[in-house]
């Protein structure tokens, strides 16, 4: 990465700050009730402030909402988040949507630099003080430039050389960790087998594990430095904003945070969280069961009824009613940790076929370099 680098700055390149709003044009999207929209698997992406799947939420049928082509960078004014979005979408007034000011699209490598500056220099941005348009026009950030213009073929070189690097590093983390050993077990795959075919009921969140808990405010300027992760509401980093020293209430490993605008998240270890945070306590239950119910609160809480306007809070952590598989009219948990287990390997056989086809590919063309230097 260094090599790149250095030669990139050895041609006369340089990192240069930018001023947002004189090279990309800032749009807002325009849909303000997403239970308008109508389902269709062949229609257009609609993209939210989430973190889940680089936004993206589902497909819905065509309408009279603005069309955003692909290729450009999307920002989350109260969340913060940053994605490079590749196709056609529609999306909320809550998203900001950057394109070139020259008509030309974003493509990927350069998007992903946008995309790294950007994170950076949004940090100072959350919920107590949103991103907008015009804070977004004077907004500078940091891009590779040569000659007097972006550096495209540098970008394009550094992302393949850091694409090549993480998947070295991943297959050889799957390797020590043994998550490499991705063979289903006879429960895991029964519970593949016999999920859709269960019997599924409706339970009261509040009614399964007690009253959730509301963490308590903790402004920044009194914040002091320690090892305990602080839970805040926003998307970046799963919503840990710092790492405090504070004597705050300590809360459990395992169990579910869910925060103003109901997106829910797993925890596995010990936290502290402010007062836009609500906890669902479910640490007796085994962890793959609480991922499987994560998922099911954040379906319920995170379908786009909150926002900034109208938080999430503990109480309404109470009143979520969540869809479980069951047994003897109880909530099947074996069934959940077996197949979240299941899931989980099925995934890690994706990434471990997908790392070794691309360092296959990576050492196809240092092969065909070599050959050219020969």
């Amino acid at each position: 990465m260094k090599e790149i680098e250095q030669e990139f700055l050895d041609s006369g390149g340089v990192w240069e700050e930018i001023v947002v709003g004189k090279h990309f044009d800032i749009s807002r999207g325009d849909i303000q009730n997403q239970g308008e929209l109508v389902p269709y698997e062949k229609g257009i992406s609609f993209i939210a402030q989430n973190d889940a799947n680089n936004g993206f939420v589902g497909k819905f049928e065509k309408s009279e909402y603005r069309r955003f082509n692909g290729k450009s960078i999307i920002i989350g004014r109260q969340t913060g988040i940053v994605y490079y979005q590749p196709n056609e979408f529609i999306t909320t007034d809550g998203v900001l949507v950057l394109t070139l000011k020259n008509k030309s699209f974003i493509e990927k490598s350069f998007g992903f630099f946008i995309v790294s500056s950007l994170r950076k220099a949004l940090q100072l941005f959350g919920y107590s003080n949103t991103v907008s348009a015009k804070k977004l026009d004077t907004l500078k950030i940091n891009l590779p430039y040569l000659n007097n213009n972006f550096a495209y073929k540098f970008m394009e070189n550094f992302i393949a050389e850091l694409k090549a690097l993480r998947v070295a590093e991943l297959h050889a983390y799957l390797q020590a960790t043994g998550l490499s050993n991705y063979t289903l077990s006879d429960d895991e795959q029964a519970a593949l087998n016999a999920i859709e075919n269960s019997k599924w009921q409706i339970f009261n969140v509040e009614e399964l594990f007690g009253k959730a808990t509301r963490g308590k405010r903790l402004k920044s300027a009194d914040r002091t430095a320690g090892n305990l992760p602080f839970v805040t509401a926003g998307e970046a980093d799963t919503g840990i904003s710092a790492f405090i020293g504070n004597n705050v209430e300590r809360f459990k490993p395992n169990t579910i945070t869910i925060d103003m605008f109901g997106s829910a998240k797993y925890r596995n270890y010990e936290y502290g969280a402010d007062d836009h945070i609500a906890v669902v306590h479910t640490d007796k239950l085994p962890k793959h069961a609480v991922l499987f119910l994560t998922s099911a609160m954040h379906k319920v809480a995170n379908a786009g009824q909150f926002s900034y306007a109208r938080n999430f809070y503990a109480k309404d952590a109470d009143s979520l009613n969540i869809e479980l598989p069951v047994k003897n009219g109880e909530p099947d948990f074996e069934l959940m940790a077996n197949y979240l287990q299941a899931i989980e390997k099925l995934v890690i056989k994706d990434v471990v076929d997908w790392a070794d086809r691309e360092i296959a590919v990576t050492e196809q063309a240092i092969t065909d370099n070599d050959n050219l230097l020969v």
